[in-house]
């Protein structure tokens, strides 16, 4: 069983990552290239680029990064599925995008409120090992946030829907107030124009999310194809066996 939702997650994940791909490749490069470029010219640095053999390396890589990144993140989210999917409420399709926003919590929700993403040229105040360290502390934290908006849906739920909503909601609204206000300052843009920067910032948590949708959306239309697929003759024989058919 096991090895049917890893293979529908590995999937998944294929399809993210080539969609992802085309992203980096249209966008998200361009968009660097755009924020690397605004910096110099605020800053009077002329140097140019690396002109397009570099660009299209450049996008090679993002591009095929991008697919080992998604084909990993659709492994272990069928994995935790196949585990967790018995304390997940709803039903099939909705548990895979419940795990889908606990996975974006975890791996990139929580730890960008306290560590954003870097627009290329940034300036970190913290060396890359406590940066490190502490991504890994706030990936820990977004899993407990995760766990305890679930826990949190499954008691108020047991009244009403809308109250387990609301409950549900509340973990994630007070990490994201704490760690907003708390956080000190992590990187600077000296060089920056800050619109553009927001704009990196906001496309990559977009696109992050959008990724985890996509797992999601696509593994819960392999399952469904397979067991159309399975159930298919069982119905045409069921059928045959009363006496059905045309």
């Amino acid at each position: 069983m096991i090895a049917e939702y890893l293979r529908r997650g590995v999937a998944a994940g294929a399809v993210a990552g080539v969609a992802y791909g085309l992203y980096m490749t249209l966008v998200g490069n361009p968009l660097s290239s755009s924020v690397e470029h605004a910096a110099r010219d605020h800053a009077g640095n002329a140097h140019g680029s690396g002109g397009l053999v570099s660009e299209m390396t450049t996008a090679a890589v993002s591009a095929g990064s991008g697919l080992l990144w998604a084909v990993l993140l659709g492994g272990v989210f069928a994995v935790a599925l196949y585990l967790l999917e018995p304390a997940i409420p709803g039903s099939a399709a909705v548990r895979s995008y419940v795990l889908a926003g606990a996975g974006f919590l975890t791996v990139s929700g929580v730890p960008w409120l306290a560590l954003p993403p870097a627009a290329p040229g940034a300036v970190h105040q913290y060396p890359i090992g406590l940066r490190m360290r502490a991504y890994v502390g706030l990936a820990v934290l977004g899993a407990i946030t995760a766990t305890a908006a679930v826990l949190a849906y499954k008691r108020g739920a047991r009244r009403h829907v809308g109250l387990g909503i609301v409950a549900g909601a509340a973990p994630i609204l007070v990490i994201a107030a704490v760690l907003t206000l708390a956080t000190p300052t992590v990187t600077t843009y000296p060089n920056h124009p800050m619109d553009l920067v927001a704009a990196y910032q906001g496309l990559t948590v977009l696109t992050q999310a959008g990724i985890w949708l996509l797992i999601a959306g696509t593994f819960n239309a392999l399952r469904r194809r397979e067991s159309e697929y399975r159930n298919g003759p069982t119905r045409t024989t069921d059928d045959a066996l009363v006496g059905g058919g045309p």
